[in-house]
């Protein structure tokens, strides 16, 4: 079996990063994560992939004068580790068009809501804020326009009566770390196409839970 050739992209501690590189110990997983890249040298996610044997490399975008100059930094890496598929897992930049372009349909994200609700940050916030009683994560397809793109796996999460943004965070990173290795493996082993910016399914997998309970 040919393994899609995966890089990850974090700014900070990655713990979604690694998810992913637990999932892809097992040598039947679609995807091996060969690379972890970080635009701050200071994210302790860098350690962790080094602890696991991966390949990282910072490049401080605080160097570059703009945001293209960046990315074209970090797409030389990608190239020259020969890379197929990207992950997103806490990268706390805005892309490019012409960066986002370069990896259309190859470049994933997580997102702690179910989009298109609550796109951008403090999402926790705003939805016990809004008294909301059920939210969730996302994996999808990176677009230009934040938080955008074809939805590829969803898990709702319900929200408790005595929910905090920390305690709310924690279970939705539960579902997170279940989710995202299960939609890199449909990617990874060609079971989704993008049509019409919506994702197409076809083949069998094994689909996560549609409702992550609470901890307790």
């Amino acid at each position: 079996m040919s393994r899609k050739r995966t890089a990850i992209l974090i700014s900070g501690r990655g713990s979604n990063m690694e998810a992913l590189i637990e999932a892809a110990r097992d040598p039947q997983y679609p995807a091996e994560i060969v690379l972890v890249v970080s635009n701050r040298p200071e994210a302790p996610g860098l350690e962790t992939a080094q602890k696991a044997g991966i390949p990282v490399i910072a490049i401080d975008h605080t160097e570059f004068e703009t945001r293209e100059d960046f990315e074209k930094a970090m797409q030389a890496e990608l190239e020259k580790a020969k890379i197929e598929l990207v992950c997103c897992a806490g990268f706390m930049r805005l892309m490019t068009e012409w960066f986002v372009e370069t990896w259309r349909n190859k470049m994933l994200n997580i997102h702690p809501s179910l989009l298109p609700a609550y796109k951008g940050f403090e999402s926790h916030t705003r939805v016990l804020r809004d008294g909301v009683r059920i939210t969730g994560c996302t994996v999808h397809y990176v677009r230009v326009a934040m938080d955008s793109g074809p939805i590829i796996s969803q898990a709702a999460v319900p929200i408790l009566t005595n929910d905090t943004t920390e305690t709310l965070s924690a279970r939705v990173l539960e579902a997170e770390h279940i989710i995202y290795p299960q939609a890199l493996a449909l990617v990874a082993k060609g079971l989704v196409r993008v049509a019409g910016e919506e994702a197409k399914f076809s083949g069998t997998f094994k689909a996560g839970p549609p409702l992550i309970s609470p901890s307790m």
